[in-house]
């Protein structure tokens, strides 16, 4: 180098240490600042220059019209590069006359000229790649800058020392250079516009960081707005950015952390050095200060970096999860839908799905931490020399242990998802069937359960809360432990071993680093096999059977036929004896064919295998063109009326208002609050069976198929709508006439008019034909027929041409009248009359709104121009019936933490905090006490008492680790209470609360309670505020010893804490807002998924597979808008406190500096090994505070469903009826009037009435008479406005509901049983015998199909009971009514989906077993109350006649009339 130099006046020396070190007035030699100095920002631009290049022409971006800014950068660039020139001609200028400068002069211009032009093309190239901000750019800029700072100052100073300019010319190139450089920085800090082609954004809130500029993004500026944003008021959902297109995570940086720490502990020696030699000028001092501050400032921005791609990343991954599995949720069989519930394939996509988010940021201390472990090893030695052997060996061996509890902790975990998984099924059964619960008072029981499932699962909880307070004790004790062994041996060894303050405390530093790798690996091995559990139980899943897509062959076909089945076997699972065999059917193109048969013969398995849904084992099945399916029960989506009918296809007015009105739906949406935009709840919550049924059909009418296949569509509804919609919609004169129908029925008034009819009986075709050919065939079908329909037929004729006038107008009253009333009453399928429900539903909303906390309910979307064709749209409003499930706003309470704090125990509470202040007192004292010792070796050189010093030491650390343990078991003892009893509250809190708030809470919010939130409460919390006291006493004593070493830097801590402070309030306001909003959004994907698991077998006949998909990946995008910025508000924080942190170090490294002449070599290095933690400790609390917000959220939501309003007591102690209450089984109704809620109109009408003990008593009425209200006010599943009713003479008011519910029997109208043996499904108390529980099914005809399964009374019920047919499951309701025996029993249409055959035998029971007993049946099938002792008709909640059916005829009022349009009159 001396030579490129030269010598003479203008040469110097390349390096001159008396020049640049050992002086206080530092400066470097011009030879040096032309060579090195000048080259360094070239170096790095040319070496960044080819992947640069690569990138861009990989990035593409549409070019950048050449604006103002870029012509000004370039003219920069150009200037540069003649100045470059310049300074490279006057060289040549002096070389031709004659003073020959040094090759120095001609190199450096050479080079930076070239550079420059380098640059200047650069720029250009940018803009036509589309480059808005270019951060390769910015930072030669800066570099430039940097390096010319130093020729700036010794140019002047050698001017000023000399009194003239040596060199004039080069003087002032040297200046304009530096502003011309200085300029160019300040100029690329700005952006240019954004491409010319660039796709223009139609999004209203587009994410800010995909336009940043380059320095924006490195310290996460863009950032900002939203914070501010969040301050000042709480977030809303329309303040969420879209999400970025692309969502990039390539891992822009590896983990350059080993590096950096190595800089920092180098910085330290020297720091510690420099202290301990009081010749060294202060400008070293200085120096090293502010390389330790830039070195911490790039780690800062380099490692978040790569956080915030990481992250983004994890969020990919967790997408992608759920959308695999929702799609394998499309797809499975119903086999594996056996197995594997609604409930735990949701967990799949909420518990495991997140995991693998929260792990993904740690896998790369998989190579980072052995490398940080080495490193630090290597300083180590290089310190202390073999001695540190011995704390590596002490490492070692603590490192199987780690492992141990790690792999018990891991064994555990999954035990408990065992446990989570039964008690989340459970509980979505309870809900489900709730209603079912309160009537039966099976509460108890169903109570009892899942309070034994949690036992389970509290014991391994506390077990892990054990181990993890082991793990905490050993990592605490590790560092220190390494650390007093290590020193020890250094010192006992060799008796020159001094120990001063350098050796210590450059050590604790390194100890330090360890401790976080030797922390994290365990932690990350035991994450990773959580993982591994999550990954099996989600592989498992995704490798279950699917349904074969060919099982059905839709291409081809024998011509003229549209569905036909030759020899087909099927069953609904390979382990099962098949359903169906040997079927050989053909259905001509556009034929009507009913299928007929008794109660579990295959009628609606037959619909299933033609859909495919059912396992082929052997036969073909072809089946030639589209499909719609209306199932037996109706699955109706929450969405509006309208989006339910069009189901995803376009809205074609006609069309539209041709289905509504066959299915006779328009007089509803007169009735209806907003018409076709009304939404509908959960499972169609606030429509009446009929209405759902209808929808369905409309459905099936609107989507134009060629086959339609419906599964008994019309024993929902009322026989003169079931007449109106055979006519309308499936008879030969309907709107599918010319289509294929095949139709499931037990209407026999229908059968005359079908093309041919297919009898069914144990799974096989018994006969086939025309309906007068089997009556001529006189088969069992032939039998059947005449025993329920004796001539019917001329009786028809008749009456057909007597009433064809009458009708019309009869009809059209009657169906307006059904349609009317049918009223979307929210606690049975019992309409009220329809001035009720515009006020209904008014005050529906209202309420769900106070339940859910104030807000604006959500507008829904307008009327589009061509959705007015339906009149019945036409200006109503559209409420919405289960209101948008609102986010907290604000702070969160402090009365929350209060409640946590009572649920874990207040004394628990205190205790930890004080054991905690006692650990970091301790901690203080032993790195006092070390810095004292070391300070004692520098005296005199040698040390004494090394045992004593030793001892103390060891004491110190040893208690510290006690107390963490003692903390952390008090944390894990109270955690657990805490758990304990927030969950009991909100488990009681539910099995309690009346059923009106389950209508209008959907399951899933309720569940997401139970899963999710007491998820946090279980294993979230308690962590967190070990780690939220463990870092707040940390910064808290880094502090005090900061102050203690170097007292003058109390000036700094106050601005410091205000930043601090300024920071976190800004950070928590929009995080905690953030978090919420992003619970909020989670919910939908959740109900949307078991939306669609219920409704698969329709989403899959109507091939709306993909449109499904979908919706599903919209609801998770919604959902990751609030993550997203969750997780770039951490990077903002993160970098900003680090930012604070950073200057602690710089501030305790100054001033020990400046205070130099007083401080001791070990309160520096005490001083500063503290400073240097104190980044993290800041870090962690802000984070852990704000998790911690986050997280006690779980604990508001879980307290707001435990404080929901009771119903009234199961049992009044001081009331308790008589044991063999009811004797006589006499009902009275006295003045009783009932509405269904405060402010709404009544729905019973002061009725009053008396049924004797034993009467059998029919009650019948238009549909909205308040029949179901009749029954369920007997239950005081309503409770009465005004009145009594009294059941042998004892007010049913006065007693206690169990007593009330446990004595009366009723059999509702949809069956619901719970999944779990056939025994526990009629008995779930234990009550009744094994013989007792076989007679009840003898008796409902279920003993054949019991005594065939295996299992016997231990038979599985899925959930819902879904394999059994409905009819199965209505005869179980039966057997429950037969067990329980009591006076009085209330049948509730419990005949509608069963076969008239069936049907006899229920009715037969009933009169033979129930003899004795009161019986109140509401009646769809008037012959089967003919031969009651009275009946009662209703009409607008009054009595409108009361007396025994002959009577009632001879009458000819309301009753008559009914009974002659059912042919009985």
């Amino acid at each position: 180098m001396d030579a490129l130099c030269g010598s003479g006046e203008l040469g110097s020396k390349f390096w001159d240490s008396n020049l640049s070190v050992h002086t206080d007035n530092p400066d470097l030699t011009p030879c040096f600042q032309n060579s090195l100095l000048a080259w360094a920002p070239c170096v790095y631009l040319w070496a960044a220059l080819p992947c640069y290049l690569f990138y861009l022409r990989r990035h593409h971006r549409g070019y950048i019209v050449l604006s103002r800014l870029s012509r000004l950068k370039t003219a920069l660039g150009v200037l540069l590069w003649c100045i470059s020139w310049a300074d490279l001609f006057y060289s040549f200028h002096g070389l031709v006359h004659g003073w020959a400068p040094a090759p120095i002069f001609f190199v450096t211009p050479l080079v930076v000229g070239v550079t420059m032009l380098l640059a200047t093309l650069l720029i250009q190239y940018e803009r036509l790649q589309g480059v808005q901000s270019s951060g390769v750019l910015i930072i030669f800029w800066f570099l430039c800058v940097l390096c010319a700072i130093i020729p700036f100052r010794s140019k002047i100073l050698s001017a000023v020392e000399k009194g003239k300019i040596s060199d004039p010319f080069r003087f002032s190139t040297f200046y304009i250079y530096f502003a011309l450089v200085l300029s160019a920085l300040i100029l690329s800090c700005f952006r240019e516009k954004p491409p010319l082609f660039s796709p223009k954004d139609f999004d209203t809130n587009p994410c800010p960081e995909t336009k940043a500029g380059f320095l924006s993004r490195l310290s996460f500026w863009w950032f900002t707005k939203m914070a501010i944003l969040g301050y000042k008021r709480p977030l809303e959902l329309q303040d969420l950015w879209s999400l970025n297109k692309e969502d990039r995570s390539q891992m822009v940086v590896q983990r350059l952390l080993g590096e950096w720490k190595k800089q920092q502990e180098k910085a330290v020696r020297i720091l510690i050095r420099f202290i301990s030699n009081p010749m060294a000028p202060t400008w070293w001092g200085f120096l090293v200060a502010g390389l330790m501050f830039v070195c911490s400032v790039m780690q800062t921005l380099i490692l978040h970096q790569y956080f915030h791609c990481i992250f983004v990343m994890g969020l990919r991954f967790r997408t992608g999860i759920i959308g695999v599995i929702y799609r394998k949720a499309l797809v499975i069989t119903n086999s594996v839908k056996r197995e594997s519930t609604v409930g735990e394939i949701v967990n799949l996509m909420s518990v495991d799905a997140q995991r693998f988010m929260d792990v993904v940021p740690f896998l790369n201390l998989l190579w980072s931490a052995p490398l940080q472990i080495i490193l630090a090893m290597y300083f180590l030695w290089q310190n202390l020399g073999p001695s540190v052997l011995a704390g590596i060996a002490l490492m070692i061996l603590l490192m199987p242990l780690n492992g141990a509890v790690a792999m018990k902790m891991r064994a555990f975990q999954v035990e408990q998802m065992k446990f989570k998984d039964s008690r989340i099924k459970l509980m979505s059964e309870i809900l489900g069937g709730i209603k079912v619960l309160k009537l039966y008072a099976w509460e108890p029981s169903f109570l009892e359960q899942v309070e034994g499932i949690r036992q389970d699962e509290l014991r391994l909880m506390r077990r892990s809360a054990f181990l993890h307070a082991t793990s905490t004790f050993i990592w605490i004790c590790t560092p220190f432990l390494v650390t007093l062994i290590t020193l020890g041996v250094y010192v006992s060894v060799d008796q020159n071993n001094v120990l001063d303050a350098e050796k210590a405390f450059v050590s604790v530093s390194l100890f330090n680093i360890l401790k976080i790798p030797l922390n994290m690996l365990p932690q990350l091995i035991s994450n990773l096999a959580q993982i591994s559990v999550s990954l099996k139980r989600i592989q498992h899943f995704l490798s279950q059977d699917e349904l074969d897509p060919q099982c059905v062959e839709r291409k081809i076909i024998t011509p003229g036929y549209a569905v036909t089945i030759h020899n087909g076997t099927f069953t609904w699972a390979r382990d099962l004896p098949p359903s169906l065999h040997s079927l050989d059917i053909q259905v001509p193109k556009g034929a009507l064919v009913a299928v007929v048969g008794p109660v579990g013969c295959g009628k609606s398995s037959l619909v299933s295998a033609l859909l495919g849904e059912m396992e082929k084992l052997e036969g073909k099945v072809y089946m030639k063109g589209s499909v719609a399916y209306v199932p037996q029960q109706a699955w109706i989506q929450n969405c509006t009326l309208q989006e339910n009918v069009l189901f995803g296809q376009a809205l074609d007015p006609k069309r539209y208002h041709r289905a509504l009105e066959a299915c006779a739906l328009l007089a509803d949406l007169e009735v209806l609050p907003g018409g076709d935009q009304t939404e509908i709840g959960e499972k169609g919550i606030n429509l009446s069976g009929g209405q759902r049924q209808r929808v369905s059909l409309a459905r099936a009418v609107y989507s134009n198929a060629d086959i339609f296949l419906l599964d008994d569509p019309l024993s929902a509804v009322d026989s003169h709508v079931a007449k109106h919609i055979f006519d309308q919609v499936i008879g030969p004169e309907g709107v599918l006439a010319g289509k294929t129908r095949v139709l499931v029925t037990h209407g026999i008034s229908f059968l005359p008019q079908t093309d041919f009819v297919i009898v069914l009986a144990d799974g096989q075709v018994s006969e086939v034909g025309t309906y007068s050919a089997l009556l001529q065939r006189s088969g069992s079908f032939a039998n059947f027929l005449r025993n329920y329909a004796p001539d019917e037929d001329e009786e028809h004729l008749e009456a057909d041409s007597r009433t064809a006038l009458e009708d019309k107008e009869d009809e059209e009253v009657l169906l307006i009248e059904d349609t009317l009333s049918n009223h979307t009453d929210l606690l049975d399928n019992e309409p009220v009359t329809y001035e009720v429900q515009k006020q209904f539903i008014r005050q529906l909303s209202a309420m769900s709104s106070e339940g859910e906390g104030q807000g604006r309910p959500v507008p829904r979307r307008h009327l589009g121009a061509t959705e007015k064709a339906v009149p019945a749209t036409e200006a109503k409003a559209s409420p919405v019936l289960i209101q948008e499930e609102k986010a907290e706003m604000g702070t969160v309470k402090l009365s929350v933490y209060w409640d946590y704090m009572k649920a874990v125990g207040l004394w628990t509470t205190l205790v930890i905090c004080l054991l905690y202040g006692g650990q970091s007192a301790f901690a203080i004292g032993a790195n006092v006490w070390l810095s004292a010792w070391t300070d004692e070796a520098a005296m005199n050189g040698q040390q004494n008492n090394t045992s004593q010093r030793l001892g103390v030491y060891a004491t110190l650390g040893i208690m510290q680790g006690l107390l963490v343990m003692l903390s952390a078991v008090m944390m894990a003892v109270g955690g657990v209470q805490a758990a304990r009893s927030l969950h009991q509250a909100l488990l009681h809190n539910k099995m309690r609360s009346p059923q009106s708030f389950f209508d209008t809470t959907p399951s899933g919010r309720i569940l997401n309670r139970f899963s999710k939130d007491i998820y946090v409460i279980d294993e979230v919390l308690a962590p967190t505020i070990l780690m939220l006291l463990n870092s707040f006493f940390n910064s808290i004593s880094t502090l005090v010893v900061i102050m203690i070493s170097t007292p003058l830097f109390a000036v700094v801590i106050l601005p410091l804490a205000i930043i601090y402070l300024f920071v976190q309030r800004f950070y928590v306001a929009t995080s905690r807002q953030l978090k919420r909003l992003e619970s909020v959004s989670r919910s939908p994907i959740y109900s949307h998924f078991s939306e669609t698991v219920t409704g698969t077998s329709v989403i899959r006949a109507y091939c709306r597979s993909q449109d499904f998909e979908a919706i599903s990946d919209v609801k998770v995008d919604a959902n990751q808008k609030s993550c997203y910025p969750y997780i770039s508000s951490n990077r903002w924080l993160g970098i900003r406190v680090e930012f604070v942190g950073n200057c602690v170090v710089l501030f305790a490294a100054l001033f020990a500096v400046i205070g130099r002449s007083n401080l001791s070599p070990g309160l520096v290095g005490l001083s500063v090994s503290y400073a240097l933690q104190v980044t993290l400790a800041l870090n962690w609390m802000i984070r852990t505070m704000s998790d911690l917000e986050s997280n006690v959220v779980a604990v508001e939501r879980v307290k707001e469903y435990s404080k929901t309003e009771p119903e009234a007591p199961w049992v009044v102690e001081s009331s308790r009826p008589p044991a063999d209450w009811p004797l006589q089984g006499e009902v009275e109704f006295r003045n009783y009037s009932v509405r269904y809620r405060p402010g709404l109109e009544l729905v019973l009408k002061d009725l009053s009435l008396r049924v004797r003990g034993g009467e059998k008593v029919g009650i019948v009425g238009r549909t909205g008479a308040g029949k179901s209200s009749m029954t369920l006010c007997l239950f005081r599943i309503l409770e009465a406005a005004e009145g009594e009713i009294r059941i042998d003479g004892l007010n049913v008011a006065d007693i206690g509901l169990h007593d009330l519910r446990s004595q009366l029997t009723i059999i509702p109208q949809d069956p619901i049983l719970f999944s779990g043996t056939l025994r526990v499904n009629l008995d779930p108390f234990g009550n009744y015998s094994e013989e007792d529980m076989w007679r009840a099914l003898e008796l409902s005809h279920l003993h054949t199909f019991v005594t065939s399964q295996p299992a016997g009374l231990d038979f599985q019920c899925s959930e819902g009971g879904e394999n059994l047919s409905v009819g199965q499951r209505q005869l179980v309701c039966l057997a429950r009514a037969l067990l329980r025996k009591s006076r009085i029993l209330v049948l509730d249409e419990a005949t509608a989906a069963i076969d008239l055959e069936t049907d006899d035998l229920i009715q037969a029971t009933i009169r033979t077993q129930f003899e004795t007993c009161t019986v109140l049946t509401i009646a769809h099938r008037l012959n089967t109350i003919m031969d009651y002792t009275r009946v009662l008709v209703l009409d607008k909640g009054t009595v409108a006649e009361f007396d025994s059916p002959i009577n009632l005829i001879a009458a000819r009022g309301i009753f008559y009339g009914m009974a002659r349009d059912a042919g009985l009159a």
